[in-house]
């Protein structure tokens, strides 16, 4: 299987390394606007075309896709991608786009054009989120009641004054917020938005925090969320998920989940306990977990979830609480 890289930040190089590795593919092009990035390419990987422009991968006979861009060019690659029949299958990291209007003609885009499409929310692919996961379904607390997710990182900690840092990035619910909102919609399924309110911290009209509740249309489950990038004391990006239910509680961090039952034992399990293993570690193994299901997934031609329609709710969602933040400003 032909596949090519689009954007040669951290996230490309780790994806590049991992499709390097991945058995019956083939790395075939990167494309990077850097001058200065590609000649270093050019010279450190000789076996695949390095290209400025992603229109250059025509001719290449490429199967798959991955963009790894910043968030406000996710739109305009994956256009091109589709309507210049570059590849038929496309994996975006997340979000999906910049905002819902655009996430839904990239749905359409990728129902009209087939193949199989993903958005890369990693936190499926960590043991602890999908061993919580798992027990919720099994009823071992009962019926949820309530949850409440955070999701903090010290990115911006400490930063005042020079909002132009963290606005680069797109604000904090489309970077760090949109995880917490995708792994609510993975665990509970339809949500909406509610009251929400967002903080300046770094500097004038920087999106540094946000708070903000959801729940079931019918108000059965709601959640209270609170995302920062300007928490101290947290080296990586983490979220922590409390679900409380009619028999117990779980709680779920990117390293453990807990469960605490109102009757019967109380247990804990870390990640090695959960057979964190793979076939090639880098970054972490969700990594390479997820490389390998979406290429899996496009020889099994199945549905690689999230798909770009699973995405764009999260990208609706996030438009939809910056609404509510506007009308409690």
């Amino acid at each position: 299987m032909n596949v090519a890289v689009v954007g040669m930040g951290k996230m490309g190089l780790l994806h590049t390394s991992l499709l390097s590795v991945l058995p019956n593919v083939q790395l075939k092009a990167v494309c990077e606007k850097s001058a200065v990035t590609r000649k270093f390419l050019k010279k450190a990987f000789r076996r695949f075309n390095v290209v400025e422009d992603v229109a250059e991968f025509s001719g290449l006979d490429l199967d798959a896709v991955f963009v790894t861009t910043s968030t406000p060019s996710h739109y305009s690659v994956a256009k091109t991608v589709y309507q210049q029949g570059l590849a038929r299958h496309l994996f975006i990291e997340k979000p999906l786009a910049a905002n819902y209007s655009e996430s839904k003609e990239l749905c359409e885009l990728a129902n009209k054009f087939g193949g199989v499409n993903m958005v890369g929310y990693l936190r499926r692919f960590m043991v602890t989120f999908i061993k919580a996961k798992e027990l919720l379904n099994q009823g071992v607390i009962g019926e949820p009641v309530s949850f409440k997710i955070n999701g903090f990182s010290s990115d911006f900690c400490g930063i005042k004054g020079n909002s132009k840092i963290s606005t680069a990035r797109g604000g904090v619910l489309r970077d760090l917020g949109s995880y917490t909102i995708d792994m609510a919609l993975w665990f509970f399924g339809e949500l909406e938005a509610k009251s929400a309110s967002v903080e300046s911290v770094t500097g004038l009209n920087a999106e540094d925090a946000a708070h903000f509740i959801m729940q079931r249309k019918d108000g059965s489950l709601k959640g209270e969320f609170s995302v920062s990038w300007c928490a101290e004391g947290y080296r990586m990006p983490e979220v922590i998920l409390t679900i409380e239910g009619s028999k117990g509680k779980i709680e779920v961090n990117d390293d453990k989940v807990s469960v605490k039952l109102e009757k019967g034992k109380n247990s804990t399990m870390y990640r090695p306990d959960l057979d964190d293993t793979t076939q090639f570690w880098l970054g972490g193994p969700e990594y390479y977990r997820e490389d390998a299901y979406f290429v899996d997934c496009i020889q099994k031609n199945s549905v690689a979830e999230p798909t770009f329609d699973t995405a764009s709710k999260v990208d609706f969602l996030i438009d939809a609480i910056h609404r509510n933040a506007e009308r409690h400003e």
